[in-house]
């Protein structure tokens, strides 16, 4: 098993934490939170560093940046040049030249480099991605999510469309197996947040699919779902029970005088997928590609493109106009 080392256990890294440590992978930690490190090494008996730098000179083979976003340049950059291989948590940086220079050094030093982008890692999408590219379910039409939950104390340097949105964003783009051609956004803030805590994302991608995103921090219940339109069938996909809703319908004897009572027949099945923490499935996935050489199922390059079209959606939410994603971020 791969050594892997985590800096920082806020929330998201403490979960990072309990899941290397259930892997046998979890070989240290660094935080400022000296309360936070004797809680870690209480309950995992690692060593723990104040300073992440120490942690990065131990005998780890790869790190997990788990820090706010505005730090994981800096970090990523001084794990690359120990040799360390690489796991940063979405976004990868704060702008897009970051994200370049952390995915251009790691390209340098031969090592490899990771992104949490973690619905990539749930099992509906990977049911989704396998039927979509057998053509089950025809081709793809459009696809609409919703993503919804309550305000989170844990976030403070990034709004809805960063922190949310680009989980489905990244999920439409691997689905679609296409890039965008453009973006329309709307949006903005109701909750007296510094950024954004609501947005409708409208996306045309060159497959000629749509997708559409709604996401916020207003709604007083979690949502997690994906629905697809096929050309064969209509596609539910649940993210947090993990099931796959397939529908699809026909008419039958229809009789043109009475249209109000056409008989319609429905053919649903639900896919109740096998129970799998996709946290889990990430870091496995980050640790075999490190074990093994090869690459991860959310590389930088990948995942820029994805933080690419988050921004040009923030971009539209600000100017109130659509983005072509050709001219934006070059």
């Amino acid at each position: 098993m791969v050594k892997a080392g985590l800096v920082g256990i806020g929330s998201m890294g403490r979960n990072h934490a309990r899941v290397l440590a259930e892997i046998g992978a979890l070989a240290g930690v660094a935080d400022a939170d000296q309360n936070a490190l004797r809680d870690i090494e209480r309950r995992f008996g690692v060593p723990t560093h104040t300073d992440y730098r120490t942690l990065l000179a131990s005998d780890i083979e790869a790190v997990v940046v788990a820090t706010p976003t505005e730090t994981h340049m800096q970090i990523a950059l001084d794990a690359i040049a120990e040799g360390k291989h690489v796991l940063v948590e979405k976004p990868i940086a704060k702008t897009l030249d970051d994200s370049s220079k952390i995915i251009k050094a790691a390209e340098r030093a031969g090592v490899v480099m990771a992104v949490g982008m973690i619905e990539r890692h749930n099992p509906v999408v990977r049911f989704a991605k396998g039927a979509l590219e057998d053509k089950r379910f025809g081709k793809l039409v459009s696809l609409s999510s919703k993503r919804v939950s309550s305000f989170p104390a844990r976030i403070r340097d990034v709004g809805v469309v960063l922190d949310l949105g680009i989980h489905d964003l990244d999920v439409m783009r691997y689905l679609n197996g296409s890039e965008p051609r453009s973006v329309f956004a709307l949006g903005g803030t109701m909750g007296g947040s510094k950024f954004e805590d609501h947005a409708n994302i409208l996306v045309d991608f060159e497959s000629g699919a749509k997708g559409y995103c709604e996401i916020n921090w207003l709604t007083p219940m979690k949502v997690r779902r994906l629905s697809m339109t096929c050309t064969s069938n209509f596609v539910e996909l649940d993210y947090m029970n993990q099931v796959a809703h397939i529908s699809s319908s026909e008419f039958v004897d229809i009789d043109m005088g009475n249209l109000y009572q056409a008989p319609l027949e429905f053919d649903i099945r639900t896919v109740n997928l096998k129970k799998q923490e996709p946290l889990k499935n990430e870091l496995n996935d980050f640790l075999g590609a490190v074990g093994k050489g090869i690459t991860p199922l959310v590389t930088g390059k990948d995942a820029l493109e994805s933080m690419r079209l988050a921004l040009a959606a923030l971009e539209s939410l600000k100017s109130k106009k659509k983005v072509e994603l050709a001219s934006f971020g070059g």
